[in-house]
């Protein structure tokens, strides 16, 4: 016999911690999402390179 779910409910809470809105905690963030961003833009610039060989 199946079960089936009619209403599901759920809750979370998210925490900031302690450095909430430390403004040299905001760009350090901001460089390392800048820096990520780039390195995957380069990865993705290498797949299509190497489709692009064959």
């Amino acid at each position: 016999m199946p079960i089936e779910i009619k209403e599901l409910y759920i809750k979370i809470n998210v925490d900031e911690g302690p450095n909430k809105g430390n403004s040299s905690n905001n760009a350090n963030a901001e460089k390392n999402k800048a820096a990520i961003i780039a390195s995957c833009v380069e990865e993705v610039m290498a797949v299509l390179n190497r489709q692009k060989e064959r």
